[in-house]
C-alpha cells in the first residue's frame, strides 16, 4: 500500500465528514420526531463494488446490514444513470425490518462510473401493517407492513409517480412519510455534491485510490486488534423472552467464538429455531451485532469501512432466531434479538478478555408504538425506543438512562413529543437503584409515564422482563424492566413484555426500563 499516512488520515476524515453531513441534512429536513429528534437513521458511502468506504457514527444495527442492502440494489439494477435512486426495505434483501427504509444512489465522478454509491437508512414511524407504528405482534412478514423490493424510485432524476403513490397509499401517515423520504433524498444529494467537490480538487484517481487504501488500513488494524486476544474457543448462552398465547418461553441464543491468529469465527449452532412471532432476526442483523462488538474492541480511531468485516466469519444455521427464513416475522428481531446477540458475543469474549468486557447492559430497546385516529380524522403513529442502564465496565460504573449497543438514538424530548402527539408526559425520571451492585455498579434505567389524550392502540416489544441483565466477575444483575397500564380510575395492570392493547383517553402507560449489570464483587457486605 503506497498511501501517504498524512493524506490517508485526511481522507479518513473527508469521507467520514461527507457521511456526517449527509446525516445532518437528513435530520434537518426530516418531518417526523423519530428521525428529526431521535436521530434514528444512518448514512454511508460505498465504492463501485458496493464495499463500505465510510459510515457516520449513527446506528450500530445498520452498519453490517447496509452493505447487504447496497449489494441487493446492485444485483437488481442492470444499468445505473445519474439521478437514479433505488429504494428498498425487504429484510430478506439486506434490510433489517420493514420500518427501516434504505435508499441507494450512484455517484458519477466521470463518464466511466458509477464510482461511488451513497446510501441512507431511516426508521419510518409507520409503513402500514397490523398496528400503528408497524411493530406488531406479527406471525409473518406480510402482517408487518409494505414490503419494498429493490426498485428505482427515481430514474435519471425523474420520480416514479406510480411507486410514490403506492408507498404513500399503504401507510397511515402519508404526509409524514412524504417528508421523511424527501429528506433521505436530500441527504443523498448532499453526499453526491461533496464527493464531486472532493474529486474536483484532488482528482478522481486519487480519491478512488484512498478509498481503497482506507479499507486496507482498517482491515490491517482490525486484524492487529484480534491478535491481542488469546487464541481459543469461547462460548456463552443467553435467552430471548418469547411470548405466545400468554406464556413466556425462554429461547436460547448460543455462540461459540473461535479466535485463531488474526481472524474470528462466530458459530451460532444450538440457537433456538425461528418462532411464530416477530423475534426472528435476518442474517444481516447478526452480522451487524458481531461486527459492532469487534468494532468496540478495535477502538474508534480505526475508520469504519468494509475492511473491518474482512477478518470476521459467521456460521449461522438457517431457520433459527438469528438467521430466519422467509416469510418469518422479523419486526422484533431487529430491535430486540439484535441486543441479545450482542450480549452473548460479549459474554463469550468475557472468558477471553475478562479485564476488558463490561457486564450486560439493559439488553432491550423497550420499543413502544402508540397510534390511532384523532376526532378530525387525522391519523398519528408514534414510535420510540427507551434508554436504560449501561453495564458496568472493569474500570467504571455504568451510565444511567442511556441507549446502549445496537441502538444509538436519543429519547424524544418531552416538548417535541407533546407537540406532535396527543400525549402528556406525567413522569420522566431515572429509576434509582435498578443498576446491579458490584465493585462498579451498573447504570440505572429510567421511568417514562405517558397519559394518552386520545383513544389509541399501544404495542410493546420489550425484553429483560423475566431474565435480568447479568453481572460479571461477581457483580450483581440489574433489575428487570416493568410496564404498567394505569386506568383512569387508578387500577393498575402489569403488561407482558410483548403485547398490544386498545386503550381509552385518560389511560396512563408507565415503562420502567432495566438497569445494567454490576462488575466485580462489591467492597461492602
Amino acid at each position: 500500500m503506497n498511501a501517504n499516512p498524512i493524506t490517508l488520515e485526511l481522507y479518513r476524515h473527508r469521507f467520514a465528514g461527507i457521511a456526517d453531513e449527509m446525516g445532518i441534512s437528513l435530520q434537518r429536513t426530516a418531518y417526523s420526531p423519530n428521525i428529526k429528534e431521535r436521530l434514528d437513521f444512518s448514512c454511508a458511502i460505498f465504492d463501485a463494488q458496493g464495499r463500505m468506504v465510510a459510515q457516520a457514527a449513527h446506528i450500530p444495527v445498520h452498519q453490517g446490514a447496509m452493505p447487504d442492502s447496497v449489494a441487493a440494489a446492485l444485483a437488481a439494477v442492470e444499468a445505473w444513470h445519474e439521478g437514479d435512486l433505488v429504494i428498498l426495505n425487504d429484510p430478506f434483501a439486506g434490510g433489517t425490518h420493514l420500518p427501516d427504509i434504505t435508499m441507494v444512489s450512484p455517484v458519477f465522478l466521470a463518464n466511466d462510473g458509477p464510482h461511488f454509491f451513497v446510501a441512507s437508512r431511516a426508521h419510518h414511524a409507520d409503513v402500514g401493517g397490523m398496528t400503528p407504528g408497524s411493530l406488531p405482534l406479527s406471525t409473518e412478514l406480510y402482517q408487518e407492513g409494505l414490503i419494498i423490493p429493490p426498485l428505482k424510485l427515481y430514474e435519471r432524476g425523474m420520480l416514479n409517480e406510480a411507486v410514490w403513490r403506492l408507498i404513500l397509499r399503504n401507510v397511515r401517515t402519508p404526509d409524514e412519510r412524504r417528508g421523511d423520504l424527501a429528506a433521505q433524498r436530500a441527504a443523498h444529494l448532499t453526499g453526491e455534491r461533496r464527493l464531486h467537490e472532493l474529486a474536483a480538487v484532488h482528482g478522481c484517481e486519487e480519491v478512488l485510490a484512498y478509498a481503497r487504501y482506507l479499507q486496507v488500513y482498517s482491515e490491517r488494524r482490525t486484524r492487529a486488534a484480534i491478535r491481542t486476544c488469546p487464541d481459543g474457543c469461547y462460548t456463552f448462552e443467553d435467552v430471548i423472552e418469547h411470548v405466545e398465547d400468554g406464556n413466556v418461553q425462554l429461547l436460547p441464543i448460543r455462540v461459540a467464538i473461535t479466535i485463531a491468529g488474526d481472524e474470528m469465527t462466530f458459530d451460532f449452532a444450538g440457537t433456538a429455531p425461528q418462532v411464530r412471532g416477530s423475534l426472528n432476526a435476518v442474517l444481516s442483523i447478526t452480522k451487524s451485532a458481531c461486527a459492532y462488538v469487534v468494532r468496540c474492541l478495535v477502538g474508534d480511531d480505526v475508520p469504519m469501512n468494509a475492511g473491518c468485516f474482512a477478518p470476521l466469519h459467521l456460521r449461522v444455521p438457517e431457520g433459527t432466531l438469528v438467521n430466519a427464513r422467509p416469510p418469518a416475522a422479523v419486526a422484533g428481531g431487529n430491535v430486540e434479538t439484535s441486543q441479545r446477540i450482542v450480549d452473548v458475543v460479549l459474554g463469550a469474549l468475557a472468558h477471553a478478555l475478562p479485564d476488558r468486557i463490561p457486564a450486560a447492559s439493559q439488553g432491550t430497546m423497550n420499543n413502544v408504538t402508540i397510534g390511532g385516529t384523532l376526532p378530525d380524522g387525522h391519523a398519528f403513529a408514534y414510535y420510540e425506543t427507551l434508554a436504560g442502564g449501561m453495564g458496568a465496565a472493569p474500570t467504571a460504573d455504568g451510565l444511567d438512562a442511556v441507549h446502549t449497543h445496537m441502538t444509538n438514538t436519543r429519547n424524544t424530548p418531552v416538548e417535541a413529543l407533546e407537540r406532535a402527539y396527543p400525549f402528556r408526559v406525567m413522569r420522566y425520571a431515572i429509576r434509582r437503584g435498578s443498576g446491579g451492585r458490584g465493585r462498579y455498579r451498573g447504570g440505572d434505567g429510567l421511568i417514562r409515564e405517558y397519559e394518552l389524550l386520545a383513544d389509541a392502540t399501544v404495542t410493546l416489544l420489550t425484553e429483560r422482563r423475566v431474565r435480568a441483565p447479568w453481572g460479571l466477575q461477581g457483580g450483581q444483575a440489574g433489575a428487570t424492566g416493568r410496564t404498567l397500564l394505569i386506568q383512569p380510575d387508578g387500577r393498575e395492570e402489569v403488561l407482558p413484555a410483548k403485547c398490544s392493547r386498545h386503550v381509552r383517553a385518560g389511560t396512563r402507560l408507565r415503562i420502567e426500563t432495566p438497569g445494567g449489570g454490576g462488575w466485580g464483587q462489591a467492597d461492602d457486605p
